[in-house]
């Protein structure tokens, strides 16, 4: 099937009457090119009915029109929409005519034109987004047709849509056992012989096994054939050896009637509880962490280039798992993982039967799940980052009778689409324990007085979850309805359950086990336990990157509304990420790195010393507000603390050359240490030692009165060897006021204003969680004197930007 990107030349508006009689063009659309988030384009508004869910944004109803001409000749030509994520209930109109629709808002889906075209005439592609219902999200969902779009023609002989899939039957270093199945359909009046003749190459396209086959097809019959291909020496497929070969299936007739390229990595999975997972018969501990979908500046629409760079830097920071949370990956991104070595933990959905917001996909779940789970599997089967799937996140009621059914019912479709991933659900002990949570909790309580410990606060639900999860999680309550959650998936997914871990494997010694939602600042204690214990195969942290939406629960506040739960505008970011919305690496994730051990050099970061002595308001994801950064004016022999992390047995920090003192670490410590002390401007060295012996160091120092602008472009991070035609490539652009040995005044957060020329502004800001402007701006304010430009160039013979901040200072680049 010839597939071709159909992004460009699409008419677009807000909705305004539904109930239209014509269904014209009006004059106020205008052209646009796919992907496309229209939610992203509206600043964000205090008074939004999302509120803080999607960073104060709301959706519409928008239609997006294009035309297709189609031939006389091409009569027998077979024509299909494959649409990769509309958000949310999308409906596909050919001619006038309802063709398809999708509710999701995250599924792949596709649609067939032709029982609906005029063949030698222009075809309407209407395709209505129906997002004006709020709330319908947890989290920025953006709107629209965010995803990429492809016709697909073929002729009346053709392989279905991701119809040939590749299964490793077994491997090891002499063979490869390949199996394949593939989906052919008929649409002639008449039987049709046909050969399918299947390749397989390697990375540098040489043919390396080779099987044909010859089958009879009858008027309209749709068939799967299976075959069976055994590759010499294979290169297997892991996060750390990524190497990913070629399938060309061809169908002759007479002459070639259908052609597929399919990408695909050799790798095995096995699972125990006394060995763990294990890729390729060796045991793999899954460093993960949740992501959301959008793409920071870009809101939600997905281009190839951000995706790749987000695996890559997820990959740099430690990383080598990623959760799609809380829905199925773009296919875009699943490339990336497949291509740099990442694996990924798909995902359902975020509820089944009872709904989270007003609006959402719970109205719909009873009808759509089979369909949407169809089409997730058929997404994902071909690609071998993807290792286990998901059912659902937090579904209250995965421990009654119904939901442990419903549990049941998906699973088991998804292994008989796909036996060969793991399923789970990433279960909230809280939710399922729904109206027993105060019988739990009063039996929480009775037990701390019978120890005698002071109960005269416990009133306060938040106190007890606080200082009291790891009982409110091991309750025989809690334990029961978990036996009924878990009994039908291969992992139990704990979501801030780490109470349950060695609990769990005396109780339950065959029950393996995934931290498939964690606190970032409880690395220290996951980690180890995720080393020490078989069953306990990795940790997901929530989350790696910084999204839209859920504003406020990673954001330290010292006045309620500031941040935290009671986060109000302009508060839209959660900035609980590891990484923020433009890439640039936060203090949790090198304290990650050296818990993971993957890290010798210590790091610094730095409690705000303008609040100090001030009550931190903060919630679970974080630790503290503190940054790398060692230049406060002002703020000369005022008290300031300063926290270290650190590997090794100690470490000694010296301020200006002059030692404040050793301290332990390493996991006695969880290797985080605290110094506090006075601010002198200069540096800061930190050293850790093994014993005595010096492992290594880490300075951060004072920026220098001299600064200045500087702008600068980004290595690009697109490693995809098959990148399709039509395809944007994104330029990023970092900017940061800075001395000149590169240390950035992280005190700066001037205005400044950004001119382009020969290339086009897709976005521009910093991972300031309390953006003053808009995306699609072209003015922002530093943010701890960084900001970020997204670009696609236009001209490349006069691609230049500019940026002058507020003070008069700027900076220009030519693009490459």
């Amino acid at each position: 099937m010839k597939q071709t990107k159909w992004n460009d030349n699409w008419k677009f508006w807000h909705e305004k009457d539904s109930f239209a009689l014509v269904w014209n063009i009006p004059d106020f659309a205008r052209e646009i090119r796919l992907p496309h988030d229209a939610m992203i384009e509206e600043p964000a508004n205090p008074n939004s009915r999302n509120q803080g869910n999607t960073g104060y944004r709301d959706g519409d109803v928008y239609t997006y029109v294009k035309h297709l001409y189609v031939s006389k000749e091409d009569a027998n030509q077979r024509f299909i929409l494959k649409l990769e994520g509309v958000y949310n209930n999308a409906l596909v109109y050919v001619n006038q005519q309802p063709a398809g629709k999708s509710m999701l808002g995250y599924s792949t889906f596709y649609v067939e034109l032709n029982p609906f075209l005029k063949f030698g005439e222009d075809n309407e592609i209407r395709i209505q987004v129906r997002a004006g219902a709020m709330t319908n999200s947890r989290w920025y969902s953006g709107a629209g047709i965010y995803r990429d779009v492809y016709l697909i023609t073929s002729g009346p002989v053709h392989m279905l849509p991701e119809g040939v899939h590749l299964r490793t039957e077994e491997a090891d270093e002499e063979y490869g056992v390949i199996s394949i199945n593939t989906k052919i359909k008929n649409h002639l009046s008449r039987y049709q012989e046909v050969r399918i003749c299947q390749e397989i190459l390697d990375e540098a396209g040489d043919l390396v096994a080779r099987n044909q086959n010859r089958i009879t097809l009858f008027e309209g019959e749709e068939r799967g054939l299976d075959q069976r291909i055994t590759i010499p020496n294979p290169k297997l497929w892991s996060a750390e050896s990524p190497y990913l070969y070629t399938c060309v299936t061809r169908i002759y007739g007479e002459e070639l009637l259908d052609e597929d390229v399919t990408t695909f990595g050799i790798r095995t999975l096995s699972l125990d509880a006394k060995r763990g997972l294990r890729v390729n018969g060796k045991e793999v501990k899954l460093r993960g962490a949740c992501i959301h979908h959008d793409s920071g500046l870009l809101g939600a629409a997905t281009y190839e280039d951000a995706q790749f760079r987000q695996i890559a830097k997820l990959k740099e920071a430690g990383f080598n798992a990623v959760r799609m949370s809380h829905h199925p990956m773009a296919p875009a991104m699943l490339r990336a993982c497949d291509s740099l070595g990442m694996y990924v933990m798909d995902e359902l959905c975020d509820m089944w039967n009872r709904c989270k917001s007003d609006y959402d996909y719970g109205l719909f779940f009873a009808e759509w799940w089979e369909k949407d789970v169809e089409d997730m599997v058929r997404k994902d089967y071909n690609h071998p980052s993807v290792i286990m799937y998901s059912v659902g996140n937090e579904i209250p009621e995965i421990g009654s009778n119904q939901g442990a059914k419903m549990c049941h019912e998906i699973c088991k479709r998804i292994k008989s689409l796909d036996p060969t991933r793991y399923t789970l659900a990433s279960m909230n002990g809280v939710f399922i324990a729904g109206d027993s949570i105060d019988q739990i909790v009063a039996d929480v309580v009775a037990g701390m007085a019978a120890r005698g410990e002071d109960v005269s606060n416990v009133n306060h639900f938040m106190s007890i979850m606080d200082n009291h999860m790891d009982e409110i999680v091991t309750h025989p309550i809690m334990s029961d309805r978990l036996e009924k959650a878990s009994a039908a998936t291969d992992i139990a997914g704990y979501n801030y359950m780490t109470g349950r871990y060695e609990f769990d494997g005396k109780e339950y010694p065959n029950r393996v086990i995934v931290g498939s939602e964690t606190y970032p600042p409880e690395i220290g204690r996951n980690w180890p336990l995720v080393k020490k214990y078989p069953y306990l195969i990795g940790d997901f942290t929530w989350t790696g990157w910084d999204y839209i939406g859920e504003a406020g629960i990673g954001i330290p506040a010292y006045n309620f509304g500031e941040g935290g739960f009671g986060a109000v505008y302009p508060c839209q970011l959660a900035y609980c990420g590891d990484i923020d919305i433009t890439g640039f690496r936060r203090p949790m994730s090198y304290y990650k790195e050296i818990v993971y051990g993957l890290r010798k050099e210590p790091y610094i970061a730095v409690q705000n010393p303008y609040h100090y002595g001030e009550h931190l308001i903060k919630t679970p994801w974080i630790y503290s507000d503190a940054i790398s950064s060692w230049s406060y004016k002002g703020m000369e022999g005022k008290p300031v603390v300063v926290e270290v992390y650190a590997s090794g047995t100690e470490v000694e920090l010296f301020r200006n050359g002059v030692s404040l003192g050793r301290k332990p670490s390493g996991d006695e410590v969880r290797c985080l240490v605290e110094y506090e002390t006075t601010y002198e401007p200069g540096e800061l060295t930190a050293v850790v030692y093994d014993q005595e012996e010096e492992i290594a160091s880490y300075t951060i120092t004072t920026v220098a009165e001299e600064t200045s602008l500087v702008v600068a472009q980004e290595s690009t991070y697109n490693c995809n060897p098959v990148k399709a035609n039509g395809q944007v490539d994104l330029v990023y652009v970092t900017i940061a006021m800075q001395d000149a040995l590169g240390v950035v005044d992280t005190d700066c957060n001037e205005k400044i204003s950004i001119s382009v020329e020969g290339a086009k502004l897709l976005g521009f800001g910093t991972g300031n969680p309390k953006p003053m402007y808009n995306y699609n701006d072209t003015t922002t304010e530093l943010y701890n004197g960084r900001a970020q430009a997204i670009l696609e160039v236009t001209d490349a013979s006069k691609a230049q930007v500019t940026v002058t901040a507020e003070s008069g200072k700027s900076a220009s680049i030519l693009l490459r």
